[in-house]
């Protein structure tokens, strides 16, 4: 009979460790906050190769430290937006509003990892440190109320969405200075924001509706909305050029980087014309592989 209770009590125990760590990855929206290391670490690698050598240890540093504040930040998100994630299918099972997580015990967590993430990429230097403090307080307090208040949302998540390169950038260097680098992998990021943010915008758009987000320019599933994301695209391409025209990107880059960017503006152009959410959803999937693509170009034409 004990040893029945045993491998009971055993069996419950794993599938609560297993829910746990599921709802964790929930909480922190595990694959964005991914995305938002791996670019922070292709830009601390760039700025690294600048230096001539790659300290991996201070790397590690950054990549740990980035993903508790990305985390941090999407749990502050979630905590903040946990009735509303109840209203939309694609959100309703999140642990907050599923009620296999409190508020309190997201909160706690969420704190901690803020704390924990920022004090070590203060280690790295000062600089990284704010910008890391700056991205949480912008994205979990500013852009997260402004999604129901009007589509200059994207605007503004657009800054917290671009500070990763930076982030990364800076962290490369004990002492870091303002340069050309960094301010143009800051503006590719903060650019492919709007193209990136209104196809989901589109794709999701009855979704979020149901919680009152306005994310779409003009609000609706419209030609003026298909034209504003369509336009985001074609800005994309001379902003990706900006690396060979500034001398830190060589012709490689910029030509490959040029025939991305016009395929990418050729699916923004394809849902001005047919303002479907088949075109947006290529929109969407496009803006996945356009960014990392750009910016593994950018790191391997400074190893070369």
């Amino acid at each position: 009979m004990r040893e029945v209770v045993s491998d009971i009590n055993l069996r419950v125990g794993k599938v609560s460790e297993a829910t746990f760590v599921s709802d964790f990855k929930k909480l922190i929206k595990l694959r964005l906050t991914f995305l938002v290391v791996f670019s922070a670490s292709v830009s601390f690698l760039i700025g690294s190769k600048e230096q001539g050598m790659i300290n991996w240890i201070n790397w590690m540093t950054l990549t740990i430290g980035g993903f508790l504040v990305t985390g941090a930040a999407n749990g502050f998100n979630e905590i903040i937006e946990k009735d509303l994630d109840k209203l939309m299918t694609r959100t309703s099972d999140r642990p907050i509003p599923a009620g296999r997580m409190t508020t309190g015990q997201a909160l706690v967590l969420s704190l901690f990892m803020a704390i924990m993430g920022t004090t070590i990429l203060m280690r790295l230097n000062f600089l990284t440190g704010i910008l890391s403090v700056f991205s949480i307080l912008l994205y979990a307090f500013v852009y997260t109320p402004a999604k129901r208040k009007s589509p200059v949302a994207v605007l503004i998540g657009a800054f917290p969405g671009a500070l990763p390169p930076l982030i990364g950038y800076f962290a490369a260097f004990e002492r870091p200075e303002i340069s050309w680098i960094p301010i143009v992998l800051f503006l590719i990021q903060f650019v492919w924001q709007f193209p990136h943010f209104w196809s989901i915008a589109w794709v999701l758009d009855d979704d979020y509706k149901k919680a009152g987000f306005r994310l779409l320019p003009t609000t609706s599933r419209d030609k003026t909305s298909a034209f504003f994301t369509a336009f985001s695209t074609l800005v994309l391409i001379p902003v990706s050029l900006l690396p060979t025209f500034l001398g830190f990107g060589g012709y490689i880059v910029g030509g490959i980087s040029a025939v991305c960017g016009l395929i990418f503006c050729w699916y923004g152009i394809n849902l001005f014309i047919k303002t479907d959410i088949v075109s947006a959803r290529k929109v969407m999937f496009g803006s996945f592989i356009y960014l990392p693509v750009v910016q593994l170009l950018l790191l391997f034409d400074f190893i070369k």
